[in-house]
């Protein structure tokens, strides 16, 4: 009989071959600490400096209870994660790094902590890049937050995870599946594709979903197709009137020095110059002031009636 054809007792319907169970310190058969030390750390900006100050005692005791030593600088403004010789479990020291990661993209405590879980995971999406325009990166953030943060609300409800628009980054934490749809939100959001779009569909795949008849069916003919409308416009060029075509060159126009010569204004003196273009601006000054008067009078000039003939006197 082969071995893998032996009844297995154990293999019920019940159990979920999926769950990950969590690491304890009993699942570390060896029982010795690590060989060598791994540490990670992560710069944060000046204006986080105040909350991690107050919020590193808290921090620390999360840390603490996985193991994991922690340092906080505030001359070089630097968070430091780094195993322990009581540290167990290989894989902790990665989500210490995510949870430093976090707070330094202003992601509050009792959120960024929720990653020292298995089942949570993170990124931080780059969007500073993609546009050399600031304007209008301004505006396409500001498209995927929404109105009130509704668009970012739909988002975290569809996908399940925190999201959090910080300056050039996008914060991410949740399922993986979730992660990997925001990702494509946000960066096709930069390209310029409205995030209603990919709502919709996330949308429609969520009743698809609970419904088992459709499970190993193809559901890209229930999902929209959405097609750019704006057709790139082309520029209209004025035609210019062609002229009779003469083999005599055109007539040369004349030099502001002729001009002032034929005026006599070429023999003046500086005086008679100077006392000519005050007169001028005068003139000028003198012609616009009569028409702003004439405009406001207007407002004062009584309306032509119409002479209305008595009935009764005929």
């Amino acid at each position: 009989m082969v071995s893998h054809e032996k009844d297995k007792p154990w293999d019920t319907p019940d159990v979920d071959k999926w769950k990950q169970d969590e690491f304890k310190e009993e699942d570390n058969v060896s029982g010795q600490s690590f060989a060598e030390e791994s540490s990670f750390v992560t710069l944060f900006p000046k204006y986080r400096e105040q909350y991690l100050k107050q919020a590193w005692g808290d921090v620390a005791k999360a840390l603490n209870a996985h193991h994991i030593g922690c340092e906080l600088n505030l001359v070089e403004g630097s968070m430091t994660v780094k195993t322990t010789r009581k540290t167990f479990d290989p894989a902790i020291i990665l989500k210490a790094r995510d949870l430093i990661k976090l707070l330094a993209r202003s992601v509050p405590l009792p959120q960024a902590v929720k990653i020292l879980q298995d089942d949570i995971s993170c990124d931080v999406i780059k969007i500073g890049g993609n546009l050399d325009n600031k304007e209008r990166f301004t505006k396409r953030r500001q498209r995927l937050v929404g109105p009130n943060g509704n668009t970012l609300k739909a988002l975290e409800l569809l996908t399940g995870c925190y999201i959090l628009v910080q300056g050039n980054t996008v914060s991410v934490m949740g399922p993986f599946k979730g992660l990997k749809e925001v990702r494509r939100v946000v960066e096709d959001c930069m390209k310029n594709v409205h995030p209603i779009y990919h709502i919709k569909e996330l949308m429609i795949k969520r009743e698809l979903a609970k419904k088992p008849e459709l499970v190993n069916e193809d559901w890209s003919r229930f999902l929209p197709m959405f097609r750019k409308r704006n057709v790139a416009r082309k520029n209209k060029i004025s035609k210019k009137e062609k002229k009779p075509y003469t083999p005599f060159p055109p007539q040369q126009k004349p030099r502001k020095v002729d001009l002032q010569i034929e005026s006599g204004e070429y023999f003046l003196g500086d005086r008679a110059k100077k006392a000519k273009e005050l007169q001028e601006k005068r003139d000028k000054q003198q012609e616009v002031t009569d028409k702003k008067r004439d405009d406001r009078n207007k407002g004062y000039v009584a309306p032509e009636e119409e002479h209305r003939k008595n009935k009764l006197r005929n």
